[in-house]
């Protein structure tokens, strides 16, 4: 099965999940999309959900299928948010962000009793740090802010090529929140909690993409003899 399909599998599975009157988190990216259009049918079918998006581009999306949509101000309390991952460990260990929308994907993450995760079986790892790993920055002192999360990575035991993501055309990127995003070529993360208490203490860093201890379950859609086959890890 293609990786479309198995994004699709795992989206739809995530949609069993959602009860009538729930207030659901809404993710970014590519099987987090699918999952919109899914729940969008069974909104217009009679369910009754309102969600929080984690970006606009969410919010264009879930608008699109006509989800209704509140603010996490408005609601505050999450029941349930369904997001996908670049990466997911046997612990539930994340690296997200790959779509740029770190940020107020783990705020919504955070305000949600529940939070499963979605992905096709490649995004499986033994060890985080094969995807780049996301570090949000604040504009201002860029060159300073650069060096010290360099050097937040080394004592953290870890080494790798550290840029600034640049959009399509070539610019740098910038988040919702019109901040920049610096990507970590790590390869491996040993040790992910110590690299995310070092990150966290770099005066310009917003965020980092290492979701630990949010994830309360994951849905893996894997290939198995041409079709696909769920594998559900936590309490998903």
């Amino acid at each position: 099965m293609s990786p479309a399909e198995l994004k699709r599998a795992a989206a739809a599975r995530a949609v069993g999940l959602v009860e009538d009157g729930m207030r659901l988190g809404l993710g970014t990216g590519s099987t987090a999309t699918i999952f919109v259009e899914l729940l969008g049918e069974k909104v217009r079918a009679g369910l009754s959900v309102v969600g929080v998006p984690t970006s606009e581009a969410t919010r264009r999306a879930a608008e699109a299928a006509g989800i209704p949509l509140t603010t996490l101000d408005e609601t505050p309390d999450l029941d349930l948010t369904i997001d996908g991952a670049d990466e997911i460990d046997p612990q539930l260990r994340l690296i997200k962000g790959g779509g740029g929308a770190l940020l107020r994907e783990k705020i919504v993450a955070a305000a949600s009793r529940r939070m499963v995760v979605i992905v096709d079986g490649a995004k499986r790892v033994d060890t985080l740090g094969r995807f780049p790993l996301p570090i949000e920055v604040v504009p201002f002192g860029l060159v300073a802010t650069t060096l010290a999360v360099a050097a937040a990575i080394r004592s953290a035991g870890c080494a790798g090529p550290l840029g600034i993501r640049k959009g399509a055309d070539g610019t740098p990127f910038l988040t919702d929140g019109g901040h920049l995003i610096l990507d970590a070529g790590l390869a491996r993360i040993p040790d992910p909690e110590a690299l995310a208490r070092a990150l966290v203490a770099v005066p310009g860093v917003v965020e980092h993409g290492l979701f630990l201890g949010l994830a309360t379950g994951a849905i893996v859609a894997e290939a198995a003899d041409g079709q696909s086959r769920i594998v559900t890890l936590g309490a998903a």
